[in-house]
């Protein structure tokens, strides 16, 4: 191949190769990928035709797409034990992926697996595709690894060793070799194939475990994306990669976000945790205002944002989950309003315990979400992605755009409202009282529906509304007992 000169290459060729792993390839108007834990691809596709698509949602995190032991019960988990690189899973075989993808990219909507390269099973036993895990001896036949393909001989038990923490094991999950040929062989060979399927990039497990320099080798060897799935020419896969990188957290100590950001993008796990602390009350939303960089988090383009996820919202006290649900609204409304990252929201399954696996019949097979008259999810399934306040912020954040952060206004705790130029307006209450204020809105003189409590229905609101003036002043109310303590307009709901 022949050596490119970056010293000689038009600067749009450099913007190119550098920025290329950073873009999640959204189509135009179009924002937020929702994770939608554990559904089958079948409802996968079904959900980008009749929901996503049309609500203005822009791509679909999947759940762990490779062959992984069948462990007693079915935990959600043990889709992070694989067994094989075969697509495989209780969400669909190839064929059902390959279909998903198809239905998915032709009405706007981008796919990005969640991918598990950084260890194997560590429950000995068969996955779904009849493949044998011999744990014991570091043997799965399926890839073929054995284990000379691993790292051995240790346990991760002091997380302030970067060493330990990237050449030993994690919770007993045979760790992987990146640094070898071989296996670097593989699991591009297994990434290049879900892209030849239609992916536009990947979310990356556990990458802390594993080397930067493994890891760009790795990222380097991908396809180009897909051109038949309306991908543009040399357009390169979207990569996320999952970093815990918080002094509060057991595992996040020593190895930094930072040292991953050249490769691709990282999960803010601050984000999550401070926005859970702002929306319980345990901080102060006035200092609110430069959110994002300005808190000790990652450049914008480099951080996928997210309220929660499969993980935390299983067990850390601090993380807003659907169980709390007027705070989470609040958070994931602003979350949607506020001009930082690449925006992530959570999908759920309804669960008592924090191994539980989604819902399911007796053979164990997932069941499909059923939705009632209003189009919320019913049996075990949350689908947060289907509440009104939170897929009616989806349409505030297109419509919106990159207009700027303006008119902001506190009262010195906890409540807050600022404009995003002139094309949207929000307001929170988070103070334990009533609201009664006058605010500059930024908005055009008109009547505009709050898509927060009800929706634009023709000539009428379905739910609150309010009216600004020649000076774009409004008057918002907000209860303390009202079921939302948020109001959010934008010009798309004007009357």
């Amino acid at each position: 191949m022949r050596k490119i000169d970056k010293a000689t290459m038009p600067i749009e060729m450099l913007l190119i190769i550098v920025n290329a792993q950073f873009d999640p390839h959204w189509k135009e108007g179009r924002n937020t990928i929702v994770h939608l834990f554990e559904w089958k691809f079948s409802d996968i596709a079904d959900e980008c035709e009749r929901f996503l698509a049309p609500r203005g949602f822009a791509g679909v995190q999947v759940s762990p797409v490779s062959e992984n032991i069948v462990i007693k019960n079915r935990p959600w988990w043990e889709r992070y034990q694989p067994v094989s690189y075969i697509i495989e899973s209780r969400s669909g075989n190839e064929a059902e992926f390959a279909e998903m993808t198809r239905r998915c990219n032709a009405v706007g909507i981008r796919i990005y697996p969640d991918v598990v390269i950084n260890h194997m099973s560590g429950a000995k036993g068969y996955g779904l595709a009849g493949s044998e895990a011999k744990t014991e001896i570091n043997s799965f036949p399926a890839v073929p690894y054995s284990n000379l393909d691993f790292n051995k001989g240790c346990s991760i038990n002091n997380y302030d060793n970067p060493i330990e923490v990237r050449n030993c094991a994690l919770s007993g999950l045979p760790d992987l070799n990146q640094g070898k040929e071989y296996v670097r062989d593989k699991i591009v060979e297994y990434l290049n194939h879900l892209i030849d399927l239609g992916s536009a990039g990947f979310r990356f497990d556990a990458v802390k475990h594993m080397w930067p320099g493994d890891l760009e080798i790795i990222y380097k060897r991908l396809h180009n994306l897909n051109t038949s799935h309306d991908f543009p020419e040399n357009a390169r896969p979207f990569i996320t990669q999952e970093v815990i990188d918080l002094e509060s957290h057991p595992n996040g100590r020593t190895i930094s976000k930072y040292e991953y950001i050249g490769l691709g993008t990282v999960t803010e796990f601050t984000y999550s945790a401070e926005i859970g602390k702002l929306f319980n009350r345990k901080n102060l939303l006035q200092w609110m205002r430069n959110f994002g960089t300005g808190w000790g988090m990652l450049p914008s383009d480099r951080a996928l944002t997210f309220v929660d996820n499969h993980d935390n919202q299983r067990g850390d006290a601090d993380i807003l989950t659907h169980k709390n649900s007027k705070p989470y609204k609040m958070a994931t409304a602003f979350h949607l309003a506020w001009p930082y990252g690449i925006s992530r929201i959570m999908s759920s399954f309804a669960f008592d315990n924090t191994d539980q696996g989604p819902p399911m019949d007796d053979k164990g097979d997932i069941i499909s979400p059923q939705f009632n008259e209003d189009g919320a999810c019913t049996n075990g399934w949350i689908c947060e992605h289907r509440w009104r306040q939170i897929y009616n912020m989806i349409e505030f954040k297109n419509v919106v755009k990159d207009a700027p952060v303006a008119n902001w206004w506190d009262n010195t705790r906890n409540q807050i409202a600022f404009s995003r130029g002139n094309r949207g307006f929000i307001v929170f209450n988070n103070e334990g009282i009533d609201m009664n204020e006058w605010f500059t809105t930024g908005l055009p003189a008109g009547i505009y529906c709050d898509v927060i409590s009800g929706s634009k229905n023709g000539t009428s609101c379905t739910g609150k509304s309010m009216t600004v003036f020649d000076d774009s002043r409004g008057f918002v109310s907000i209860a303390n007992s009202d079921e939302d303590g948020v109001r959010a307009y934008h010009i798309g709901a004007k009357l």
